[in-house]
């Protein structure tokens, strides 16, 4: 802190960057430190906080996006992590990261498909699989 302080007044007294990292020598901040310094100070501005940053939000998990989402795979299963993140807008990772925390998905074979099934569809499935193999057993025995 004390160096930008200096620093702050190298820039008033109109000295360069140089002539500023000469006076510390070896214990001068790194030169990225010491260009923030001088473009804060030829700013005008006095904190060192940065403050809202124009741009995307730092986090798109806001329930209006986990909603859009959970929309999106209601109606359609099949879209791609990808797919959803051009839709929505989103970053991949976040997406990603809303279908694993909030909806319990998982990627299997570039499906969405939840982890663990509930037990209606682990019996629509088991009926689903019963009705092939019965139509599988009377093709075969009528083609015998």
């Amino acid at each position: 802190m004390e160096q930008g302080a200096n620093l702050k007044f190298f820039v008033k007294l109109g000295k360069t960057f140089t002539q500023a990292c000469n006076v510390y020598g070896n214990e001068c901040l790194s030169r990225t430190q010491v260009f923030e310094w001088f473009k804060r100070s030829k700013e005008g501005r006095e904190t060192t906080e940065h403050g809202p940053r124009p741009g995307r939000p730092s986090t798109s998990k806001t329930d209006e996006n986990i909603g859009k989402i959970g929309k999106l795979i209601c109606e359609d299963r099949r879209l791609s992590i990808r797919g959803l993140a051009e839709i929505t807008g989103i970053d991949k990772e976040c997406v990603r990261q809303i279908l694993h925390e909030s909806f319990n998905k998982r990627k299997v074979c570039a499906k969405i498909v939840p982890k663990l099934l509930t037990p209606e569809q682990k019996e629509s499935r088991m009926n689903i699989c019963a009705d092939i193999l019965n139509n599988i057993d009377t093709e075969l025995i009528q083609a015998c």
